[in-house]
């Protein structure tokens, strides 16, 4: 995996501007769809010319263009930024791209012959996937706590809303990059926010709390990003309100875990369960479905995502409720 510099005529558009080569099979889209919180996500873009990325960094803001060749002898991702965060972004893009994601004990022989069968036709066909690391806790927090305990669609409309109450428009909106491209508020900015705007958003109150509760902590919770993820997982539980759940599904994001399991997820278990056995389960069950491949849970569990595998639809569906008339 080698980073080079992009051709003078493509770097002279940006403030800055590297190559990457990820030395195998490569899917920009694939790789980064997790990071995406629905096909509305403000702070992304998915164009055909690319995938743009709005944030900010320690030293501002950036917006963030992302294009691959993605066929050929030597697949590589041309990457672009725009803003006084350019710098700090591209020295983190090849970590977000997949850089330190390892699947080669996973692909070992005899640990893959293992692995049911719809795993590893799944992993045949998507050599091409690699779990992103943003490093970027707070960014990947905040959405995650919105989306506890109740439908993505609620928790979707609801981050949507205070992107669009309280984001800023991403370096270069509307002239270099899409209009509309915003950046997710600060940690000081997301603690400005007013209660009467999180009740418009449909968020309710015990949510709102925990974001407050993590935000006050936002600097302490940027230094877990270094660490190993069950040790940044363990620790981002000592706040009130973070469960395993919600550090699980964070430390997927920022750290690129391949191991971490959603547990106490509403569908997961019994998705899971459904896959491997045909039966439904619990998260003791799942747990014990995929222990004989600890270390690599979270990779069989992306694996069954790509499999096409879906589990048959039955029993009532989770009600959306709408904080906004109480």
């Amino acid at each position: 995996m080698t980073v080079t510099d992009v051709p003078a005529s493509v770097a002279a558009a940006a403030d800055a501007s590297l190559r990457w080569h990820p030395g195998g099979p490569y899917s920009l889209r694939q790789t980064l769809g997790t990071l995406m919180r629905g096909n509305g996500d403000p702070s992304f873009s998915s164009r055909p010319e690319g995938l743009w990325m709005a944030f900010t960094t320690p030293d501002g803001p950036v917006s963030l263009r992302l294009t691959s060749a993605e066929t050929g002898p030597e697949p590589y991702v041309d990457a672009q930024a725009w803003g006084p965060g350019s710098a700090a972004a591209l020295a983190a893009v090849p970590r977000l791209l997949g850089a330190e994601d390892d699947w080669s004990a996973f692909d070992e022989a005899g640990f893959h012959s293992t692995l049911p069968r719809m795993v590893r036709e799944a992993r045949r066909r998507n050599l091409a996937v690699r779990l992103p690391s943003t490093g970027r806790m707070v960014d990947s927090l905040v959405p995650t706590i919105l989306e506890q305990k109740v439908t993505v669609i609620e928790a979707r409309r609801g981050y949507r809303y205070l992107m669009y109450r309280h984001g800023t428009p991403a370096p270069g909106a509307g002239a270099v990059a899409p209009a509309g491209l915003l950046v997710r508020p600060t940690p000081e900015e997301w603690l400005r926010i007013p209660s009467w705007e999180w009740h418009k958003a449909g968020v309710g109150p015990q949510r709102s709390a925990t974001v407050m509760r993590a935000l006050r902590s936002a600097v302490a919770l940027e230094r877990l990003a270094p660490l190993p993820a069950v040790e940044a997982a363990r620790k981002m539980q000592t706040i009130p309100g973070i469960g395993e759940w919600t550090a699980a599904e964070v430390v997927q994001r920022t750290h690129g875990c391949p191991d971490s399991i959603a547990v106490g997820d509403y569908h997961l278990a019994a998705d899971v369960g459904a896959a491997l056995t045909g039966l439904r389960t619990d998260d003791a069950g799942m747990l014990a479905l995929l222990e004989p491949w600890k270390g690599h849970r979270q990779r069989v569990v992306r694996m069954i995502g790509l499999s096409g595998f879906r589990k048959p639809t039955f029993g009532p569906r989770m009600t959306i409720q709408d904080h906004r008339r109480h």
